[in-house]
């Protein structure tokens, strides 16, 4: 089993910056993909943007130049850097680990993080 946590969110105005961070514990050796989605009001849980454990990372659109992903596997914790923040950003944020536990694809999510863009 792997556990994720979130933290970092809160409340920024626009064009401000905030820093989620996703911690991971238990099995994180089998951790292959780590992501970050969003869910905003009324709308659907959407990636925002993934790393793999090879560094590869992908963005969605609405966040290309302005997010960074990142991961440092020493403390098995990933990253996401927001800046310039708009107000089409708020939503809860969830943090994702992925990968094969016991011959398995598993995925475990942790319970989301709240980030406001507000004036």
């Amino acid at each position: 089993q792997v556990q994720v946590v979130e933290s970092g969110g809160g409340t920024v105005q626009p064009g401000g910056s905030l820093r989620l961070a996703c911690a991971a514990s238990g099995r994180v050796s089998s951790i292959s993909v780590m992501d970050w989605h969003r869910q905003g009001p009324g709308t659907p849980r959407a990636l925002v943007a993934t790393i793999s454990s090879g560094g590869t990372k992908v963005y969605a659109d609405s966040v290309k130049g302005r997010f960074t992903i990142s991961r440092d596997s020493t403390k098995n914790i990933m990253y996401l850097q927001m800046n310039s923040l708009k107000p089409d950003d708020t939503g809860v944020y969830y943090c994702k680990a992925g990968g094969v536990i016991d011959g398995t694809w598993e995925n475990y999510w942790g319970q989301g993080i709240q980030v406001t863009v507000s004036s």
